[in-house]
């Protein structure tokens, strides 16, 4: 393989050290969409909407959904970009100031590090990486080449706006947050090894993952709930009422883990939980707070109102048999936040403070903006702030996988006095696709 796709040289690098050179903040941002059968749409919808934002370039490694992703922006009057299928050849044209990643999980820090490498900001999708050493390892990566990286969770103005209210004490003293992930998930059922379809590279989709045949199951959406490559609905939809809880409940590393759960109803080629319940504990500055996160497949019921179809503050679940929020207690009373929140106070629950339903803001404007200043402190979803909640998942996943509770150290991130869980902090990587070690 032609090691100029995927070596950066020492020019490249110099480069990737300076920040973006755009003139002004009317100068036109060009933007490369990667991977996009599912998430990547909202992508480029979301960057076609923009103003002085070109969609310049798509990539995907299914020839045919990158012809759709193509179709897709001459639809919307725009430019025909160019099309790659390899992300590294992508990365060769200088014209490109960032890339929008929603490629799958184990793709996520090796491109974004690439990326950086290469002199391009980027948004990654959530998590951001497929186990605790990549987590350190993008972070890094954007330190060290000066790019802006943001995280495809926590921009939304409503969240931050909900966790100022609990800082200022809305509910009084928060000892305690809840993340629901409630979705209704069918069957993937069973399939068999097949030959890799027309137009499909394999072999750079696999990427640092190791070499199986291919199977319906482990591609496109379904990957999700393979650990070669996702890291099951904790990590998928769960993502982003993690990044919630903790934000809002304001803590940083857990000192304590413990899950447990399991594959329930289905007999089919999942391996991750579709059921499971992990629990954190936090101890910082003294003070003890608790956050439980419940993921569920199937049918289920509502709870304070999130996932009621009846009522427009459901937030992303309105109109789907689905509970997906967020919760936090507090002395006072409790927050509800799906989407926007709202306050429940004293032993009557009398209805309190509450944001605008619907609120929502663009995660993809806030990211461009960012690029035009510059200042990593204009980002609502910040890397460094992804990669810790992305953390909290991987431990969750390693609690359950083990068995047992995990003790972690949030000054060296190691659990304490298990070797077997701290091994589990990464993986072999297949080579030419090893995320490096940068700090």
């Amino acid at each position: 393989m032609d090691r100029r796709h995927f070596l950066m040289s020492s020019v490249a690098a110099s480069a990737a050290m300076r920040p973006s050179m755009l003139a002004s903040p009317n100068d036109t941002v060009r933007v490369a969409c990667v991977g996009f059968h599912g998430q990547g749409q909202a992508h480029i919808s979301g960057y076609l909407k923009l103003p002085n934002v070109e969609v310049a370039a798509l990539c995907d490694v299914d020839e045919t959904v990158l012809e759709d992703g193509m179709k897709m922006v001459e639809k919307a009057g725009k430019k025909r970009p160019a099309g790659h299928t390899d992300f590294r050849k992508l990365l060769e044209d200088k014209s490109i100031d960032a890339v929008s990643l929603a490629t799958p999980n184990h793709q996520h820090t090796l491109q974004t590090i690439w990326a950086c490498q290469a002199g391009k900001d980027v948004y990654v999708e959530k998590p951001c990486s497929h186990n605790m050493f990549e987590a350190r390892q993008i972070v890094a990566a954007s330190r060290k080449y000066n790019r802006i990286v943001q995280h495809g969770t926590g921009a939304s103005a409503s969240l931050h706006e909900a966790a100022q209210k609990v800082r200022e004490g809305i509910i009084g003293d928060v000892y305690m947050a809840r993340g629901l992930c409630f979705k209704v998930r069918d069957t993937i059922g069973r399939t068999p090894e097949e030959p890799v379809p027309p137009g499909v590279h394999y072999d750079l989709w696999l990427g640092p993952a190791p070499k199986r045949p291919f199977t319906k199951n482990r591609f496109h959406y379904n990957f999700h709930w393979f650990w070669d490559y996702g890291n099951g609905d904790f990590g998928n939809q769960g993502s982003h009422q993690m990044h919630a809880a903790r934000f809002v409940l304001g803590v940083k590393y857990p000192t304590k883990i413990s899950a447990i759960g399991g594959h329930f109803l289905f007999d089919d080629d999942q391996e991750t939980p579709n059921t499971m319940v992990a629990s954190y504990e936090f101890n910082e500055g003294g003070k003890k707070k608790m956050l439980v996160f419940e993921v569920r497949h199937w049918l289920t019921n509502n709870e304070a109102g999130i996932g009621d179809r009846s009522d427009a503050f459901a937030g992303s679940a309105v109109g789907a048999a689905q509970t997906v929020g967020n919760l936090y207690y507090g002395s006072k009373g409790y927050m509800v936040y799906a989407g926007g929140f709202r306050t429940f106070l004293g032993k009557e629950q009398a209805p309190g403070l509450k944001s605008s339903p619907g609120r929502r803001e663009s995660a993809f404007g806030n990211f461009v903006d960012a690029m035009r200043s510059r200042k990593r402190e204009d980002q609502r979803a910040e890397i460094e702030e992804g990669a810790i909640s992305t953390m909290l998942v991987h431990l969750g996943n390693i609690s359950y996988l083990l068995g047992r509770t995990l003790h972690f150290d949030s000054k060296t991130l190691t659990c304490i006095g298990d070797a077997e869980a701290n091994a589990m902090f990464t993986r072999k990587y297949r080579p030419p696709f090893v995320v490096p070690k940068l700090v």
